[in-house]
């Protein structure tokens, strides 16, 4: 018996690129960011660090709530999604010579403990909706 329910134009990408788009939103949403963050400074004379810090709290949030749909639509990608998804701060504490001594290293790595969460929660939900 076939439904009438469109399929989303998402559906069709596989996992590794659904996990690809959520690594270029990032990249594209953190120079809006970056812009948003320099407006917080310039109009309300908020702290640079207080301003990148919310730049960066909502990378990661949005970097977590795309491996926990991702996940959940296709649970087997549990090994990949949060990796591929949080690409940019990894390459970018790696290349960082001073990332560690800075205090910035907690707010990235919050991040990345919540997209693993986020992420074993999506397979186990998407393991229930499967069964």
């Amino acid at each position: 018996m076939k439904t009438n329910q469109k399929k989303s134009f998402l559906s069709g990408i596989p996992p590794w690129g659904l996990a690809g788009i959520a690594l270029l939103f990032p990249i594209l949403f953190m120079l809006l960011l970056f812009v948003l963050g320099e407006l917080m400074m310039n109009l309300n004379g908020m702290n640079e660090d207080l301003s990148a810090s919310i730049i960066y709290i909502l990378m990661g949030l949005f970097n977590a709530t795309c491996c926990f749909f991702i996940v959940r639509q296709n649970p087997r990608t549990i090994w990949y999604v949060p990796i591929l998804c949080n690409a940019v701060g990894i390459f970018s504490a790696t290349g960082e010579p001073n990332f560690w001594i800075s205090s910035m290293w907690v707010i990235f790595c919050g991040g990345w403990v919540l997209s693993v969460i986020t992420s074993v929660w999506g397979y186990y939900s998407g393991n229930k909706s499967l069964a």
